[in-house]
């Protein structure tokens, strides 16, 4: 065999072993695929659903759920309906023109002394709340 054909063949085959030991692509990574269940949080507004009394017969029931809301709300004038959104620990929606939030409460943070000693309440304002009975 001539020198020239061993050569042919010899520098082909470094240049391959070569380029193998200089491989850079990425160390492969595990193929272990883990899959993570996330759950919802539940909306803590849903938990008011249903009816809230106040004094003198007004009260606000609360429908819906999922943090869409129908609110009926009885005061001394009778019942309006409302639409309300869940926006964190408050519901908002809109009565008269203006944004209204109906908010966790106790009875004496009402500001009303018929719900004084009362501890599972909501309100919207100063003077405007209701209590489960």
């Amino acid at each position: 065999m001539k020198s020239s054909a061993v050569c042919g063949l010899l520098v082909p085959s470094i240049l391959l072993l070569l380029t193998a030991c200089n491989d850079k692509s990425p160390p492969s990574t595990s193929s272990t695929v883990s899959t993570v269940i996330t759950e919802e949080a539940p909306i803590t507004t849903d938990a008011w659903l249903g009816r809230w009394n106040g004094p003198e017969g007004t009260f606000i029931d609360i429908s819906g759920g999922d943090g869409s809301y129908t609110i009926n709300i009885a005061d001394l004038d009778g019942p309006k309906q409302f639409k309300g959104k869940s926006n964190g620990s408050e519901i908002v929606f809109e009565r008269n023109e203006a944004t209204e939030t109906i908010q966790a409460s106790n009875g004496a943070d009402t500001g009303m002394k018929w719900l004084a000693e009362k501890s599972e309440c909501l309100k919207v304002r100063l003077g405007e709340g209701w209590c489960r009975d």
